[in-house]
């Protein structure tokens, strides 16, 4: 097993950087109508309805195994993106069926690849999708916003190199080698998330701090450095958290994976998977995936300046969204009031709200999906970036729950950000599958009141599950979980470093807030492979009470939970509660609770 990275950081920088109706016209008051001075108004002609399909935009490739220059085309691209990490470049690389010999796509910043057919084996590469981290002295822990889907690789060495931090899902893929998840020479590296995918040959993590495998079949699994957890994965390594650190789930208990685009033909559609539960293998290793089509008419296919308006008629008309490759301002909220209401981002496609607004909001309707798109905080506070279901939600939809799939939240980092509370679940049993909401650390407009965010996660709904969590540094809570019969399936989390001085974390008389908060009313509750870390640099004094704090009560049960102190900078007195051993000095050794109670 390879040795930890060290929190040391070169140049004094923190360790990340080493690390969106007419009304009437009333009468005058006191006269009858007929005594207005002014006439009536003519009445608004009614708007021309939105058409669904059309043209994908400038920022999606679409490429065959005839178009020439593809290499050429693959490294234009790179070049724009490799170092763009808060740039407003988004793209999104697809590959009609076929093979394709000697590529090597490698991937920057907001630039997913993918396949269009409706498995990954119809669409070949004989080369590899690359992510290292050349750009960044060798250090991965910066590659975020980025994806690839869909596709099946016969990498020219053997093994796939994946170099990924979070953000960057791979997903619905077939390796027909091994999958190396660390940048050349073993840097640092702090990811990720493997989901519906299939690698022949040997996943290697090695310097990879923590990941997350789920719903996929593996030759094998090799080495392990904090906390890798895996469920519903054939050829999973055995149960062992914490030595070596591996949390293993039989099966996923529901999963429904993410929507994605495919060509039918020549008629581009989108395939929604269906709902599975127990899950265990890929979704697409026995034939056809199950699951609907939807054709791309019945889309109302968004480009970067369309506005919140525009998008809200679209989905009163009753189409879906695609939103292509782009940045779009919403200075109203995106409303989804429809059950069954499909919202699928391209290439990390951007929403920015304006004024202090709630980017997205979805009504307590039945099978939502929202996927594949990135919410980025505004300079003026909003109450949410993203809201599933109004406050007060009660209806029943665990035979259609709405999903949240790769849809991400920041907040700073790109410029100045503020919200309350990044997501908030109100609408039972919601998947949140694969997310990263982060305040950012680096960038432009970051600092302790500059990008405020006081809560990253707030789940108010009952039976909600959590597949992959990726929730950091917050001013106050993280994570705080009201509702009932909630459900983590691991969780990664950094507390907020820069944090002035211990009062600034004070909760009353507990020191520090607790990363993940499960309210002192709830009954039940489960987590699984759960882990904090904290980097107080700005005053390493700073002591945490706990990394985890929830109810001790039968019904509330823990699993495979750690803490890390990075480099000694700040330090955690025990794991969850009051137990588990603290952390100490500078040499990153994790304290670990295998159950809890």
């Amino acid at each position: 097993m390879p040795t930890p990275p060290t929190p040391e950081r070169p140049s004094g920088l923190p360790r990340r950087a080493v690390l969106a109706s007419m009304a009437a016209a009333l009468p005058l008051a006191g006269l009858p109508a007929t005594a207005c001075a002014a006439p009536r108004p003519a009445p608004a002609r009614a708007a021309a309805p939105l058409p669904g399909g059309g043209d994908l935009g400038e920022n999606v490739i679409v490429l065959d195994p005839a178009t020439p220059g593809i290499q050429g085309k693959l490294d234009e691209i790179f070049r724009k993106q490799e170092k763009a990490q808060f740039g407003t470049g988004r793209y999104a690389l697809f590959f009609k069926p076929g093979t394709y010999d000697g590529l090597n796509a490698q991937l920057g910043f907001y630039t997913s690849i993918a396949g269009l057919g409706l498995s990954p084996d119809d669409t070949t590469i004989n080369g590899d999708v690359t992510v290292d981290a050349g750009w960044f002295d060798g250090n991965a822990t910066q590659n975020f916003w980025r994806s690839a889907e869909n596709l099946a690789l016969k990498p020219v060495s053997g093994t796939n190199r994946w170099a990924v931090a979070q953000a960057a899902p791979f997903r619905r893929m077939h390796v027909k080698g091994g999958l190396n998840l660390a940048p050349d020479g073993d840097g640092w590296a702090s990811g990720g998330y493997i989901a519906d995918s299939r690698i022949d040959g040997t996943v290697e993590p090695r310097s990879q701090q923590q990941w997350y495998t789920r719903d996929s079949a593996l030759g094998g699994w090799e080495g392990a450095v904090w906390n890798m957890v895996f469920s519903g994965v054939e050829g999973s390594p055995a149960q062992t958290f914490p030595d070596p650190p591996f949390t293993t789930l039989e099966h996923t208990p529901l999963s429904r994976e993410k929507p994605f685009l495919y060509l039918d033909g020549d008629a581009y559609k989108v395939f929604v998977p269906e709902k599975r539960t127990d899950a265990r293998g890929t979704s697409w290793g026995n034939g056809t995936p199950r699951g609907t089509s939807l054709p791309l008419e019945k889309f109302y296919v968004a480009k970067p300046d369309a506005d919140a308006a525009t998008l809200n008629a679209a989905l009163d008309q009753g189409l879906h969204l695609l939103l292509t490759p782009g940045v779009y301002h919403l200075d109203e909220t995106v409303e989804v009031k429809r059950p069954d209401t499909v919202v699928l981002g391209l290439g990390y496609a951007t929403l920015i709200p304006r004024n202090g607004v709630t980017a997205l909001k979805v009504a307590d309707v039945d099978g939502v999906r929202l996927a594949g798109f990135l919410l980025d905080a505004g300079p003026e506070n909003s109450p949410a970036l993203l809201e599933v279901g109004p406050e007060g939600a009660s209806a029943s939809h665990a035979a259609n729950p709405t999903t949240v799939q790769d849809v991400f939240a920041r907040v700073g980092g790109a410029g100045p950000g503020k919200v309350t509370c990044a997501i908030v679940i109100n609408s039972n049993d919601t998947v949140i599958d694969h997310t990263w909401v982060w305040r950012a650390d680096h960038g432009e407009g970051v600092g302790w009141d500059v990008n405020r965010a006081d809560y990253g996660v707030r789940v108010n709904g009952d039976g909600v599950l959590a597949t992959g969590l990726f929730v950091e540094h917050f001013n106050k809570y993280d994570v705080h979980w009201l509702g009932e019969r909630g459900r983590t399936i691991f969780f990664q989390n950094e507390k907020a470093y820069d944090a002035p001085n211990q009062a600034a974390v004070q909760d009353g008389d507990t020191k520090g807030f607790a990363a993940y908060l499960v309210d002192g009313e709830v009954t039940e509750h489960e987590g699984w492979g759960l882990g904090s870390y904290c980097f107080y640099n700005v005053d390493p004094s700073i002591r945490q009470d706990h990394g985890f704090a929830v109810p001790e009560k039968p019904g509330v049960k823990l699993h495979g939970l750690l803490v890390v102190s990075l480099g000694g900078k700040g330090q955690y007195e025990h794991v969850v509660n009051g137990v588990g051993g603290p952390t100490s000095g500078d040499t990153t050794v994790p304290s670990t609770v295998v159950s809890f109670p």
